[in-house]
């Protein structure tokens, strides 16, 4: 198993009385797998994928349980080591692109920033693998975007250019931290298709995380669903959505915008 997560808990102390955001979450995923998480806002499913990657480390926050990548205990690495996974093993993509990439930057330099600091290349030979990662995923000309600046693209392009970012070392793991909720219905089924294509050709394991049933039931083969922090149900995604077990996710499903209402323009360029 390539990473086995269990009983993760993340809990606030900097309050008069401590919250639990996460309470002993558990989950295996293997190599080339699409687990797909889901809940409402404030179930705790962003907070499990930020606790992997090690993003919520303060003083005021507690992370316990394990986590173990390919048998390596992930919560217990100092920052020093967990910066030798991050990019190069597990790699995150966020929901909104302009909060996470440098106005001021030009795309190619931001893409290659984890190259800076996990390889020793030449100007020629990063500027080469970010261009290859570009086009995996799944943007036009990449050349031309290499020299652009945020402000310059779409929406569904800059989120290709977070996708690329996050793939230029090629991780084992990809965690799509609510990936399309910002983007139109248009551009949500073509990110979800590079997704798609980067788990067939790469055999990149994706831990996606969304409020959306509908585009985890059409791009993961398993579903995890959260509620206040727990899982409350998991298993097959098409026999969690046919043969819900539990009423909130019942209630999740029902609630669930039909495709058609949503449905309307838009394009990735």
């Amino acid at each position: 198993m390539m990473l086995t997560i269990r009983d993760l808990s993340v809990v606030f102390t900097d309050r008069e009385k401590p919250f639990t955001a996460v309470d002993k979450f558990s989950l295996d995923i293997d190599q080339g797998e699409i687990v797909g998480v889901v809940g409402e806002s404030g179930s705790g499913k962003s907070m499990t994928a930020h606790a992997l990657m090690g993003l919520i480390r303060r003083s005021e926050v507690s992370v316990t349980g394990s986590a173990l990548f390919e048998g390596t205990q992930l919560l217990s690495l100092s920052r020093a080591q967990l910066r030798q996974y991050q990019g190069r093993d597990l790699s995150i993509i966020f929901q909104e692109p302009m909060t996470s990439l440098n106005p001021t930057m030009r795309i190619g330099k931001q893409v290659e920033e984890a190259l800076f600091i996990h390889e020793k290349l030449s100007p020629v030979e990063r500027k080469a693998k970010a261009l290859d990662a570009m086009a995996l995923a799944g943007l036009p000309d990449p050349e031309g975007i290499y020299r652009q600046y945020p402000h310059q693209l779409s929406g569904g392009m800059r989120q290709r250019v977070m996708i690329a970012a996050a793939l230029v070392l090629r991780p084992r793991l990809l965690i799509a931290d609510e990936p399309t909720t910002a983007l139109d219905v248009t551009v949500q089924a073509q990110i979800l298709d590079t997704l798609r294509e980067i788990n067939r050709r790469e055999g990149t394991a994706i831990l996606f995380i969304s409020h959306d049933l509908g585009v985890v039931k059409a791009l993961c083969s398993r579903v995890v669903v959260m509620k206040q922090g727990k899982i409350v149900e998991s298993g097959p995604a098409d026999e969690v959505f046919r043969h819900p077990k539990e009423d909130y996710t019942r209630l999740l499903i029902a609630s669930r915008p039909s495709r058609r209402k949503l449905r309307g323009g838009g394009t990735d360029g």
